[in-house]
């Protein structure tokens, strides 16, 4: 019998533990039944960012928790299906612990893939975002390697705490704004930009695909180019298939 066509597929955006979710082990555990629904027929899955609200790793402490996340990861990561994570804005402090225990591959920065026989441009979103000058500081400040090393000296019991009561209140206010965003429009779209002038100087690229801005926009630059916002993992339930010959657009466990 003939082996069915392998696939790759993309998600971002979950931001598991995040105390703004209303039930966070059911956003959890929608997750896993994703992964595996797709667990067949995957050749390699890319999580693009934020798939962690919080996750800083200490040289001998994780995060506690997604126990059923990072059980399914490594059952598939054994069974052969290539795992790629981009670190987020959220979870930016992912060092050698996913890689050791679950052989994920770590992608600090944007890159550039041959995928089944076409190009990708791949990110969380926050890596090409220049608008802010106080968000490229934090951006640069926690990235910063001295930095990450004067806050691993404070005991996690602090550190959780004060990471997670930040993201819940920066939400409160903000929830409406950051995860359910309405498309500005071409003109106003950063990622949109972006991708527009990058493609003038590489235009063998046939698909960005990003996360970070929690919309869900497929938009095409050129006859040959695709843009993808691939919406998030918490509203949404979004991801993006790619066969070889389509790239589909999907969500998980929406009704009609």
């Amino acid at each position: 019998m003939e082996e069915p066509c392998k696939k790759i597929y993309f998600a971002s955006d979950a931001h598991l533990g995040a105390r703004f979710h209303k039930d966070p082990l059911a956003i959890e555990k929608r997750l896993v039944r994703w992964l595996d629904s797709i667990k067949k027929d995957a050749a390699a899955i890319w999580l693009l960012g934020d798939i962690f609200d919080y996750w800083f790793e200490y040289k001998y402490v994780v995060p506690k928790g997604f126990l059923r996340f990072l059980g399914k990861l490594a059952e598939l990561s054994d069974a052969g299906v290539e795992i790629h994570m981009f670190i987020g804005n959220h979870d930016i402090w992912m060092f050698d612990y996913l890689p050791k225990e679950i052989g994920a591959v770590i992608h600090r920065d944007v890159v550039t893939v041959d995928l089944l026989g076409k190009r990708f441009f791949l990110g969380h979103g926050d890596e090409v975002d220049y608008r802010s000058k106080g968000f490229r500081f934090l951006r640069l400040l926690f990235r910063n390697r001295f930095c990450q090393w004067l806050y691993a000296s404070v005991h996690p019991r602090w550190t959780f705490g004060f990471a997670l009561g930040w993201s819940l209140s920066s939400r409160k206010g903000g929830i409406k704004r950051e995860e359910e965003q309405e498309y500005q429009g071409e003109a106003h779209e950063y990622l949109v930009g972006f991708a527009k002038e990058y493609l003038k100087t590489h235009p063998d690229i046939n698909f960005f695909i990003f996360g970070h801005r929690h919309i869900m926009l497929d938009l095409m630059l050129s006859r040959t180019c695709r843009l993808i916002i691939d919406g998030d993992f918490m509203v949404h339930y979004s991801y993006v298939e790619w066969d070889g010959e389509a790239l589909t657009f999907k969500q998980f466990e929406i009704e009609e």
